[in-house]
């Protein structure tokens, strides 16, 4: 008995380490300080934005896809601006969502939407943006509230690669890989 308990142990630090040292969510944002170019909000969100993406299920299939055109707007200092984004997703379902961002010092911010309960935290550092926070889904989709972990990485010629991981008691429910372009006004 002693043996099989020592086992259990020995595979629940297993699984602790490599969520903790080896996954998506062990990444941190100052793995990334010295990458560029320089991730700037008020440069890479804004303005008309095309996203093209894919959410794959809990068991890594693609249950969907969907087009974004997004638009980001600032204030003249560059400490708030929104991001107004309209989906439109495979089977014809629509969605919006607006974000109304605040820069909280040159590499933090916060943010918050409608769907998003509480604040969302972010941080830029090299050519990346992490945010986390807690997203409702709309009723049609369950009404379930799931734990965010947001990446979005600059490439050299302006593309911007998102890849986010959504969790329910800690349970990895959903991916979404997408990208993000600027687009004709």
């Amino acid at each position: 008995m002693k043996l099989i308990t020592a086992l259990l142990a020995l595979a629940l630090i297993a699984v602790v380490m490599k969520t903790m040292v080896f996954s998506f969510r062990a990444q941190r944002p100052d793995h990334y300080a010295q990458t560029g170019p320089t991730f700037d909000m008020t440069t890479h969100l804004a303005g008309p934005i095309l996203s093209e993406g894919v959410i794959f299920g809990p068991r890594g299939r693609m249950n969907s896809r969907f087009v974004a055109q997004m638009k980001g707007e600032w204030n003249d200092a560059g400490t708030e601006g929104t991001l107004e984004e309209n989906f439109t997703y495979n089977n014809g379902n629509t969605q919006t969502r607006k974000w109304f961002l605040t820069k909280t010092s040159p590499t933090t911010f916060t943010a918050t939407a409608s769907d998003i309960r509480g604040e969302a935290t972010g941080k830029l550092s090299g050519a990346t943006l992490e945010m986390r926070y807690a997203i409702t889904l709309p009723e049609d989709a369950g009404g379930h509230t799931l734990n965010v972990t947001d990446w979005l990485y600059l490439t050299e010629n302006g593309v911007i690669l998102n890849k986010s991981e959504m969790r329910k008691y800690g349970i990895n429910v959903a991916e979404l890989v997408a990208t993000m372009r600027p687009a004709a006004p």
